[in-house]
């Protein structure tokens, strides 16, 4: 008898041991983000954590479009937080989200060079004839929502048939500033976010691109469906969405959406 009540209580310390491993096991909210959030979104993270520090937030940063492929080949991921509307309505569309698409910001693109080029950037678009300019970076159009944006700017601007051949691709927006901040090219199209971030802004200058010239870029994001950790990535929306978080987009370049 003694035995099985020493065995009892031996069985319930152990399985109290185990349940306390797994409350102090931090949940782990993955996040598929658009390239233009590199910077900004790791300042959102880090005031969320204060607040949720039982909760771990790892963000991937990549083409919205690729992103979009990859949920609806059912990729891991708990939120999706795109640079347009399209790619989140798509996947909502197929059943992929978990309620709601919802708006998170108005993103804008700018006109980078370096520092040290000798380029005149109040000229705008205009600048991009100039003839020492060799190559100039956008984002893929094909996939990456400010490259698309970047390509309506230069086509309802007059430029693009003029520029065309200097034109290098990067495959999402990061990329594609990583292509001007290295001289792979000379001047490029990039989103405000990266060019006002602490990396970008010691290094270049920019100017922004008339918004007449491209289609508003409402960014939206879902909770993909899939998700296993649904609780904390309807919080981590939450948090996005709430006036702290738009502050910090809003210090990026981010405006909030106008309800």
């Amino acid at each position: 008898m003694k035995k099985v009540f020493l065995f009892a209580i031996i069985f319930g310390m152990l399985n109290a041991v185990h349940a306390a491993s797994l409350a102090a096991t931090p949940v782990e909210i993955r996040v598929a983000a658009a390239a233009d959030l590199k910077f900004v979104l790791g300042d959102v993270i880090k005031e969320y954590n204060m607040e949720h520090p039982e909760q771990t937030v790892s963000a991937i940063f990549g083409s919205s479009g690729s992103f979009t492929t990859q949920i609806q080949q059912g990729a891991p991921f708990d939120l999706f937080l795109s640079a347009d509307t399209q790619n989140p309505e798509t996947l909502a569309k197929e059943g992929k989200a978990e309620g709601a698409v919802f708006p998170y910001s108005v993103g804008h693109i700018v006109l980078w060079v370096p520092n040290e080029s000798k380029l005149d950037l109040s000229k705008g678009l205009n600048v991009l004839t100039d003839s020492s300019i060799k190559k100039i970076a956008i984002a893929n159009s094909a996939h990456a929502p400010y490259g698309r944006a970047a390509e309506q700017a230069l086509k309802k601007s007059g430029s693009y048939e003029k520029i065309s051949a200097k034109i290098v691709m990067g495959e999402n927006i990061a990329q594609t500033a990583q292509f001007i901040e290295t001289k792979a090219a000379d001047i490029g199209i990039i989103a405000i976010s990266l060019a006002v971030s602490p990396t970008l802004k010691a290094e270049g200058r920019f100017v922004e691109v008339d918004a007449h010239l491209y289609e508003k870029m409402i960014q939206s994001g879902i909770v993909v469906k899939t998700t296993k950790n649904l609780k904390q990535a309807i919080q981590f929306k939450d948090f996005v969405l709430s006036a702290k978080a738009q502050k910090i987009l809003n210090d990026y370049g981010l405006k909030t959406i106008k309800k």
